[in-house]
């Protein structure tokens, strides 16, 4: 059922979309509000994702609020939030560098659906469930338009209870195989977004007529009788939605010193050490700048793991990194001012991506 894409071509897609219509828009606008986000773009499932992605990124700042000072389980907390997070709803306004980021992802996740759903339902129903049952599964259709049906008739074939994820998504593959015929194709996505900006469905789906199949894995075992899916003889910057209390960060001094043996030591003496095997992977290219060079999954991926999930932030640190005349001034403000202030002691792998892209940018 799964078709073959080609991510990268879809990526630059969406990302070429999203610059053309926030271009348009933020030539008379300032901001973006609620009630013109609704109607943003025609394909209304666009819309939908980017609401969706706010709804995430709300619950991101509410894992920021707890305490050990306050009861936020509290019916009265509780209900407060939820009165909080309905008038913060009707006062949406974003500018455009939190706004591009949050376009692009959504065309890109449209595009998904179509082209693959298992992934859809992984990371729009599931991950960021705390607790996986039908009726929390229902409540994200609100924000499903393409084949929500299909989606809705799959919830539809689960029993009462708790599933676990794996076995949800080896069910709604069976249940894809069993309902192709109910799946929006990708031709007529295409055609939708060719008003925008034309897409041409040969470079975007890849040929499958060489595909080996893989073997067939077994569905796990249901924990109680549920509908049969088939006739007779499917996982987009850490779970948004599980709100758990930040962990405490190192005292100021510690942390100082420690980066600083860190980048003397360890970041400086493996980022050499990659340096070769870099260049036989032939990802030493030279790139004109970060915030062009950097793909849209490694974007989602840095803006969560090392800006915590703060958009604008993490546009600023790459404007400020892409301004520098200087590798060694570049990878100072990496592995000082910007390890310091977030705390990057364990995140050493993006930060060495990080560095590498930068080590691309001043190649000679």
């Amino acid at each position: 059922m799964e078709d073959k894409y080609n991510q990268l071509r879809l990526e630059r897609y969406s990302k070429e979309l999203a610059n053309i219509l926030c271009d348009r828009h933020f030539a008379s606008h300032d901001a973006i509000n609620g009630p013109q986000l609704l109607h943003f773009v025609p394909v209304k499932q666009v819309n939908l994702f980017v609401i969706k992605e706010l709804l995430v990124k709300w619950h991101q700042e509410m894992a920021k609020l707890r305490s050990p000072y306050f009861d936020f389980e509290h019916e009265e907390v509780k209900e407060a939030l939820l009165t909080f997070m309905n008038v913060l709803s009707r006062k949406i306004s974003m500018q455009r560098e939190a706004f591009e980021p949050l376009l692009q992802k959504a065309i890109y996740d449209t595009f998904i659906v179509v082209l693959n759903p298992a992934a859809t339902l992984d990371e729009k129903f599931l991950r960021i469930q705390e607790e996986i049952t039908p009726a929390k599964l229902q409540e994200n259709l609100k924000y499903i338009d393409i084949d929500k049906s299909l989606f809705a008739g799959f919830i539809d074939t689960l029993s009462s209870g708790s599933r676990d994820r794996e076995y949800i998504l080896s069910r709604f593959k069976l249940y894809l195989n069993a309902n192709q015929n109910r799946h929006t194709q990708p031709e007529q996505l295409v055609n939708q977004f060719n008003g925008l900006l034309p897409l041409n469905l040969d470079e975007l789906v890849k040929p499958t007529a060489t595909e080996t199949p893989e073997a067939a894995k077994p569905t796990p075992p249901a924990p109680e009788e549920e509908k049969d899916v088939v006739a007779p003889i499917h996982t987009a910057q850490r779970e948004a939605s599980v709100v758990t209390p930040p962990a405490p960060k190192a005292e100021p001094q510690n942390l100082n010193e420690r980066f600083k043996t860190e980048r003397q030591g360890t970041l400086n003496e493996n980022f050499k050490k990659t340096s070769a095997s870099l260049a036989d992977s032939h990802s030493n290219q030279k790139i004109d700048s970060l915030k062009n060079a950097i793909s849209i999954n490694q974007r989602f991926s840095f803006i969560n793991e090392l800006f915590e999930g703060d958009n604008l932030t993490y546009y600023q640190a790459i404007q400020t990194l892409d301004a520098m005349p200087e590798p060694e001034q570049a990878k100072l403000y990496v592995t000082q001012d910007l390890a310091s202030k977030y705390d990057w002691g364990k995140k050493q792998e993006h930060v060495h991506k990080l560095l590498r892209l930068i080590d691309r940018k001043f190649a000679k």
